[in-house]
């Protein structure tokens, strides 16, 4: 686990189960984490969009006597500002920069222990045929993995569009012998996907999600899910962890191919007969 902020946050609230609401809470503090020790219940009521009362009842249900306690010891663990911290780094373009590499710093943090990502791995690769499924802002992350899966992996079918037809095509998944779907799933979070995992979980497949948290609105709806936070520095959150996070799964999975190298090796044969590419 990561010793930043928001990997300890991450650590303080992993075991609890926690309410709709109260995730709220934990996601908005994750994503302000270096400010959370120094606000007061009313202003993360606020930045969470929820009650004071709601914030205190967070508290007491990650055990302490309340929201102060719990401040108390989010400034204790904090470690020291190094010399020169405390003011804003460069312009608001330069912030969200640093806030991205935090959020990769985080990432790599969660890698340490890479058994989340194997078993995603082999989880991915036995499923025949494969669904990937990105609504809205998710919809390039689910693609971006698509089309590089679909090099190695013999069935890939990429749902990036909802509506009433995206029930079908699981069903036809299914059908087809899919037993996996990986979703990504990025705020601001569309409801067809939490209802289209709630399906894809009674058609019998295991759900493998990248979220921005491990609150998000689909974990109560995922087998496996692991988190990578977006910026949110910009007018548009940003998702460099996310994708990273994409191509870490899409690695694993490869290695749990047998004939990923022969399938990447004809390709690039093919690629040159053809002058796909231009040297």
């Amino acid at each position: 686990m990561s010793d930043s902020p928001a990997g300890r946050l991450q650590a303080l609230f992993e075991g609890h189960r926690l309410t709709p609401t109260q995730r709220r809470i934990a996601h908005c503090m994750v994503r302000r984490a270096a400010d959370v020790p120094f606000l007061s219940s009313v202003e993360l009521a606020e930045l969470a969009g929820v009650s004071q009362p709601s914030v205190t009842r967070f508290a007491v249900a990650l055990g302490f006597d309340g929201y102060p306690a719990l401040r108390k010891h989010l400034r204790e663990v904090a470690p020291p500002e190094p010399d020169g911290a405390g003011g804003e780094q460069g312009n608001e373009y330069q912030q969200a920069v640093l806030a991205e590499i935090e959020n990769l710093r985080h990432l790599a943090g969660l890698l340490a222990d890479p058994g989340p990502v194997e078993r995603a791995g082999r989880v991915l690769a036995s499923s025949r045929p494969l669904l990937v499924l990105g609504l809205r802002a998710a919809s390039s992350q689910a693609r971006g993995f698509a089309y590089f899966a679909a090099k190695v992996h013999p069935d890939v079918r990429l749902l990036d569009e909802g509506g009433s037809m995206l029930t079908d095509r699981v069903d036809a998944a299914v059908r087809a012998g899919a037993t996996a779907l990986l979703c990504f799933a990025l705020p601001r979070h569309p409801r067809e996907v939490v209802e289209a995992l709630e399906y894809a979980r009674t058609a019998g497949l295991t759900v493998v999600a990248v979220a921005d948290s491990a609150f998000a609105p689909v974990a109560a709806h995922s087998d496996l899910l692991i988190p990578a936070a977006v910026g949110t520095g910009l007018a548009f959150d940003t998702a460099c962890a996310p994708m990273m996070l994409g191509r870490v799964l899409l690695e694993a999975m490869a290695d749990e191919l047998p004939d990923a190298q022969a399938r990447l090796e004809e390709f690039d044969t093919k690629a040159a007969a053809r002058g796909l590419f231009v040297e």
